[in-house]
């Protein structure tokens, strides 16, 4: 006759149960980490549209700034510069 055990089933109901427990909390866990990672890729997403807008108005006020009506007019205001006139132009062409 085989003898039987009786703490045999309690005990593997035991170690299923801590299984169970332990796969619950990583699963809470691994889903906590989920969302926060997607709150930090959202933030970081809006902070990047943010920087693009930024980026599109500097390039726009460099062309602004850098038109050629612009640069003619800090050359005569503010460098106190002129054209030169028809006479003051010389030519050098190289043999």
């Amino acid at each position: 006759m085989i003898l039987y055990d009786k703490r045999q089933p309690v005990l593997l109901v035991l170690v299923f149960a801590i299984v169970c427990v332990v796969s619950a909390m990583a699963l809470v866990y691994t889903k906590h980490e989920s969302r926060k990672l997607f709150v930090e890729l959202e933030e970081l997403s809006d902070e990047r549209d943010e920087l693009n807008i930024e980026w599109g108005q500097l390039q726009i006020e460099q062309s602004t700034w850098a038109t050629h009506a612009r640069i003619e007019q800090v050359a005569t205001d503010d460098l106190k510069l002129t054209r030169p006139a028809a006479t003051e132009i010389f030519v050098i062409e190289q043999p």
